[in-house]
């Protein structure tokens, strides 16, 4: 596709700003086990602004030799009146602005380089793209990346920290003529001539707390104060405000020390509203002294928040949640086989009379729904990582540690959607959607709740547009697996709601467009992990927005009649199936002291126990009158009993 001119004005009048920006000084080989590295960045411009651009480091004794092994947003980050700002680990003095972990940065032979974009675009394994806006190869020895010098351009040279056999006492220093020599580290300063010293002044605090509790912050500055220094902090963000939070907010170190600490106290307002974020922000300091980091965002988890019946993924339900298919939804299925069956299923889920669309800005507002952890209400589950995070922390910006956002089950890059499509990102509602011209709109597949997941952002770019199967993509290290059917039924939903998609066994490879794999694993993984109870809430909510549903979820075993060994055969509902409907029984004391009598039902019958968070913690069969003793502590409980194809729950409460 054409980019317009426009743009193209844009992105270089963005690159030649960009362009002041260098590597200033590199050190990667310090004392001990590597932990003083640090990488110090220059602007021509002093107070300069790094949003939108990128440090990436390549390890040039890869098998390609042009790999990236990590990256580092700069959004937020602003060089100080000697145009630098400093990235080091922990223990590098004086403290850096942006702190990565020890024994990060490798010694060589490898490169840094600096790109307008952000991490996102430079997962683990990405090879180097040329012509970055700064770059600097390095080595300790004679070997040199020169693949990876070759990839990169810029006429770059490589610079051996070691050349005076003192690589671990020694940084890589930019000269005032664009080159550079090897000399004792010189962070946070300038290398060349004078320039401004400045006592910084570093921010140490947790990242999280909980209404209710008690949050200190200390700020500490490099070198001891020589007269008493005061400045203002404010704590304000969007919804978190001076009702939140009580505490001093003025902060004075006294002469002759180098910090000072205050104690705030994190107010329980005792609303659900959900997590919120507090943002400590550093208000004007004398010229003298520079704010090595500011706008920290400190998560402030609600205590208030609400619990569903069921489980997680990762600790399943079944039973619990019930099926909210409309009357007769399904009826047209009855009797059919093979392809009519296939036809049949999509007349359903693609009926351009029925079905809408809604936008891509909506689906934040979707999954925040049907993706909420079944245990807190503030949070949603991830699917891959197979942990809950809270809400709030969806990607907003070009970083994505630490964030959430939206995976498609289906990858875009397979779907086989015009490159003239461009998404609707701005949200408007379960009520506003757009008319589907059914099974041949495959632009409408792009923004399929029944497909998009959240997620984590890192895992979020570890998938990629991979295969499903252990050969392909099969999760993080240690996956438990508890997303396994969740993804099969969601790949055999989209091939059957849209034309042109298909799953096949093996790696379909680029072409052709709109098919994925592996179907053998697919098929596996939807009898090993069976539809939940969180699956189940997730259709019930998204036929809200859709007014369509995941057939595979309501009945699992149709899988095998369309796409398994079952093909063949003609499909019957299921007559098992639990409608959910009342029975006529009596159970008591309620509230109890962990004995329970169960009366009215003679036909053999079960009792299982849930906790709120929907662990099962007891199940027996029963019939006639039946004393049960529970031997569980005071609380909350849910009592799931089921007879003659029917199921109802209640709470039980233990004094």
């Amino acid at each position: 596709m054409m980019k317009s001119p426009v743009f193209v004005i844009v992105f270089l009048c963005s690159f030649f700003s960009y362009s002041q920006v260098v590597i200033n000084e590199i050190d990667p080989d310090t004392a001990s086990s590597d932990v003083k590295e640090f990488i110090e960045l220059k602007s021509t411009t002093a107070n300069f602004p790094l949003d939108g651009l990128v440090v990436v480091f390549f390890n040039g004794g890869s098998t390609t030799g042009i790999d990236s092994y990590y990256a580092i947003d700069l959004d937020g980050l602003v060089t100080d009146g000697n145009g630098i700002v400093l990235l080091g680990n922990p223990q590098v003095t004086p403290a850096a602005s942006y702190i990565f972990p020890g024994n990060t940065i490798q010694n060589g032979p490898d490169a840094v380089a600096i790109y307008i974009g952000n991490a996102t675009n430079f997962p683990f394994a990405t090879r180097a793209i040329a012509n970055p806006i700064d770059a600097v190869a390095y080595t300790g020895n004679a070997t040199l990346p020169s693949a990876l010098m070759s990839i990169l351009g810029l006429g770059i040279v490589c610079y051996n920290e070691n050349i005076n056999s003192l690589a671990s006492t020694q940084s890589i220093q930019r000269k005032a003529d664009g080159t550079y020599e090897v000399k004792t580290p010189t962070p946070r300063a300038v290398n060349y001539g004078t320039g401004i010293t400045y006592n910084g002044i570093a921010v140490t605090c947790v990242t999280n707390t909980t209404e209710g509790q008690n949050y200190t912050i200390t700020f500490t500055t490099d070198t001891p104060v020589l007269t008493e220094l005061n400045f203002n902090i404010t704590l304000n963000n969007g919804s978190f405000n001076s009702s939140d939070y009580s505490g001093i907010l003025n902060i004075s170190i006294p002469a002759g020390s180098n910090s000072a600490s205050t104690t705030i106290q994190i107010l329980n307002d005792g609303i659900n509203e959900g997590d919120e974020t507090m943002k400590i922000t550093i208000g004007t300091v004398p010229s003298d002294y520079v704010i090595l980091s500011n706008n920290i965002a400190i998560r402030v988890h609600d205590i208030n928040f609400a619990v569903q019946p069921w489980g997680s993924p990762l600790h399943p339900t079944h039973g619990l949640c019930p099926r909210a298919i409309p009357t007769g939804y399904y009826n047209s299925l009855e009797g059919k086989s093979g392809s009519a069956l296939r036809q049949a299923i999509q007349d359903i889920i693609a009926n351009p009379n029925t079905v809408r669309v809604q936008n891509y800005g909506d689906v934040y507002d979707v999954l925040k729904e049907a993706d909420q952890n079944p245990e807190n209400s503030g949070q949603v589950w991830m699917i891959y990582d197979e942990q809950p995070i809270s809400k709030i922390d969806y990607q907003t910006d070009n970083s994505i540690v630490g964030k959430w956002n939206r995976e498609h089950i289906y990858c875009q890059s397979r779907l086989g959607i015009p490159s003239s499509f461009t998404p609707n990102s701005t949200p408007d509602g379960i009520d506003v959607s757009r008319a589907t011209t059914g099974p041949n709109d495959i632009e409408a597949s792009h923004d399929d709740n029944h497909h998009l997941r959240a997620v984590g952002g890192q895992e979020n770019s570890s998938r990629g547009n991979k295969n499903y199967g252990v050969d392909y993509y099969n999760g993080p290290t240690g996956s438990s697996g508890s997303w396994h059917g969740d993804v099969a039924r969601a790949i055999f939903y989209m091939t059957l709601r849209y034309n042109g998609l298909a799953v096949e066994n093996g790696d379909p490879g680029s072409t052709p467009s709109g098919h994925i794999g592996d179907l053998a694993t697919l098929l596996a993984w939807n009898a090993t992990d069976p539809a939940d109870d969180f699956e189940m809430n997730r259709n019930n909510l998204i036929y809200d927005w859709q007014m369509n549903r995941n057939p595979f979820i309501d009945y699992p075993t149709l899988v095998d009649y369309v796409f398994g060994s079952l093909t063949n055969s003609t499909w019957f509902a299921p007559l098992s199936t639990e409608n959910f409907s009342d029975i006529k029984f009596s159970l008591h004391p309620n509230p109890t002291s962990n004995q329970i009598t169960i009366s009215g039902l003679n036909q053999e019958s079960t009792i299982e126990i849930f906790s709120l968070s929907g662990m099962k913690l007891m199940s027996t069969y029963f019939s006639g009158t039946t004393q049960l003793d529970l031997n569980l502590a005071s609380g909350m409980y849910l009592a799931k009993i089921s007879s003659d194809n029917k199921t109802t729950t209640k709470k039980l409460i233990i004094k």
